[in-house]
């Protein structure tokens, strides 16, 4: 592959995927979930199933724990998450989504799903499923960070 036809594909993936960061965070709000940011999302997928410390979160996200922490005040403020004690360490605060965030993460869902059939409607729905395989045989293991 030439330079110019990786910078091409490297474009379009940027592209599809801030797109479909638009896409999910507009259905959320489309749902009766104001107030909320794509980075919201990056943090309600960490914080799922079980919870996270900030520092947990703060890894996930890749920033900073104060970065985190203002971002965890920000997401409990508009009751989307609760801090609770930590079940094996009496120092850490335990972060869990309330019943809203997990309302903000089945509507995000919603919405991602809501996206994706448009890209079959495109492609044809097997070649959403073939376009699945080949990126999970490429894509990092790891956290999905949000662009900052």
């Amino acid at each position: 592959m030439q330079n110019s036809e990786a910078m091409a594909l490297s474009a379009a993936l940027l592209a599809v995927a801030g797109e479909l960061t638009q896409r999910i965070h507009d259905g959320v709000v489309a749902r009766g979930f104001e107030g909320v940011r794509p980075a919201h999302g990056f943090a309600f997928a960490r914080l799922a199933p079980d919870g996270a410390t900030v520092t947990d979160l703060a890894v996930h996200l890749g920033v900073t724990k104060q970065a985190a922490s203002q971002l965890v005040d920000e997401i409990v403020r508009k009751g989307y998450a609760e801090r609770r004690p930590h079940p094996e360490d009496a120092r850490a605060r335990l972060i869990v989504l309330t019943e809203r965030g997990w309302d903000c993460t089945r509507a995000a869902e919603a919405a991602a799903a809501d996206a994706v059939r448009t890209w079959a409607d495109v492609l044809g729905e097997g070649e959403v499923r073939a376009l699945l395989g080949q990126l999970g045989r490429i894509a990092p293991y790891g956290p999905i960070r949000p662009a900052w």
